[in-house]
C-alpha cells in the first residue's frame, strides 16, 4: 500500500455563525462546533483511505474563546498519523471577526476514525508520511495518544501501554 502525506488530506472549511447556531449569550454553541470538526476531520480521513469512514473517538475539546454570532469559523484538519484500520485526525479551529479583523484559535483536537470496506467492517489503511517539524511531532505522539483512548475506552490495559509507561517509568 502507497503511503500518503498530510497534505493529501488537508480540508479547510469556514461558516458564519448564524442565530440558529448560537445559545441564549450569542455564541456558537459547542454541539454545532463538534458537528462541524466532524465533518470537516472526516473530509480529512476519507480524502486518506478513499473509503467511508467511522468516527471512532474524539478526544478532550476544551472551547478557550467563544465564537459569537456573525463571526467566521474556520476549521482546518489533516491526518497527523495512521495505524491498522484507523487514523488520527488534528484539528484546529479559528474564530474571526470579520469587522475587526481578529483572528484567534478556539480550539484543537484530535477525532479518531475507522475506514470500512463495502461490507461496513474496517479495512486496512495507507501509512502516513510526515514532512514539517509539526507533523513529525504529531506523528511522534500518536502513539501515546492512541494508547490513552484504548485505556480510556477499556480496550487496553495500562500496563501494555509501553510509550506511555516510559513517560512515568525511567
Amino acid at each position: 500500500m502507497e503511503s500518503k502525506y498530510p497534505r493529501d488530506t488537508y480540508n479547510i472549511t469556514s461558516e458564519i455563525v448564524l442565530p440558529n447556531d448560537t445559545n441564549t449569550l450569542g455564541n456558537l454553541m459547542g454541539g454545532r462546533l463538534m458537528h462541524m470538526m466532524d465533518i470537516s476531520a472526516a473530509i480529512s480521513a476519507m480524502r486518506h483511505c478513499n473509503r467511508p469512514v467511522v468516527t471512532a473517538s474524539v478526544d478532550n475539546v476544551s472551547f478557550s474563546k467563544p465564537i459569537q454570532l456573525g463571526n467566521l469559523v474556520t476549521i482546518e484538519s489533516r491526518v497527523s498519523r495512521s495505524f491498522n484500520t484507523s487514523m488520527e485526525v488534528f484539528l484546529r479551529v479559528w474564530g474571526e471577526n470579520l469587522q475587526t479583523k481578529e483572528k484567534f484559535i478556539t480550539n484543537e483536537a484530535y477525532f479518531t476514525f475507522v475506514a470500512l470496506d463495502d461490507n461496513r467492517k474496517p479495512i486496512q489503511v495507507a501509512p502516513i508520511v510526515p514532512e514539517t517539524d509539526e507533523e513529525i511531532k504529531m506523528f511522534d505522539g500518536a502513539l501515546r495518544r492512541r494508547q490513552l483512548r484504548l485505556i480510556l475506552g477499556g480496550k487496553m490495559k495500562p500496563d501494555e501501554a509501553g510509550e506511555l509507561r516510559s513517560l512515568f517509568v525511567h
